[in-house]
C-alpha cells in the first residue's frame, strides 16, 4: 500500500478530490493549507506528490477525525532500527479512547518518515499525548536499546503537524 500527499488551497484540493471520487482520498485542513491524501495500491493521480510506502497500519482512516503527523527525519543507517521499533503496533495506542487509525509511512523520495495517527477529536490525541501510556511508549522508543551508541538515528528534531477533516474545525 502507498500513500501520496499534496497540499494547496481548500478549493483546489476539493476539486481534485471531486474529480477522482472513485479513489480513496482524504481531505484535511490545518495551519493555513489543505492536505489531500491518496491511499492506494496503484500510482497516484497527483502530478508531483510526496510519496510514502505504508509499512505498518492499524484501523481504517476516516474523513471525520483529527490527524497528528509526527514527522521524523531518519538517517540512512537508522532506517532499519526506526522501522523495527515503530512497525510493532503497541496495544497501548490502539486501546486508547478516541483512537481511529495508525500508519507508519516510509518516505520514497525523502528522509522524513511519518507516524500518522487519527483520533476522533483533538482532545483524544491530547489525552494520549499526556498519558502515562504515551510516556511509557516514548520511553521504549529510546533507540539505544536497538543500536549501539555510535549509530546516529535522527538527522534533525522531529515535529508534529495536525489536521482535521472538517473545514469548520480546521486548526
Amino acid at each position: 500500500m502507498y500513500m501520496y500527499m499534496t497540499t494547496g488551497t481548500r478549493d483546489f484540493m476539493e476539486k481534485i478530490k471531486d474529480k477522482y471520487m472513485d479513489e480513496q482520498m482524504l481531505l484535511m485542513h490545518g495551519s493555513g493549507q489543505s492536505l489531500l491524501v491518496h491511499e492506494t495500491e496503484a500510482k497516484s493521480v497527483f502530478q508531483t506528490p510526496r510519496r510514502y510506502e505504508v509499512i505498518s497500519s492499524a484501523g481504517q482512516l476516516s474523513d471525520e477525525g483529527f490527524f497528528a503527523f509526527n514527522n521524523v527525519t531518519v538517517t540512512d543507517e537508522g532506517r532499519p532500527v526506526f522501522e523495527h521499533r515503530f512497525s510493532i503496533m503497541d496495544e497501548k495506542l490502539t486501546a486508547q479512547s478516541g483512537f481511529i487509525a495508525f500508519r507508519l509511512l516510509r518516505p520514497l523520495n525523502s528522509d522524513t518518515y511519518i507516524v500518522l495517527t487519527e483520533w476522533e477529536q483533538s482532545t483524544d490525541y491530547d489525552r494520549w499525548h499526556n498519558s502515562a501510556a504515551f510516556a511509557a511508549s516514548n520511553h521504549s522508543t529510546d533507540l539505544k536499546q536497538f543500536s549501539d551508541s555510535t549509530t546516529h538515528i535522527f538527522s534533525s528534531a522531529p515535529y508534529v503537524t495536525t489536521y482535521v477533516a472538517k473545514p469548520e474545525e480546521a486548526v
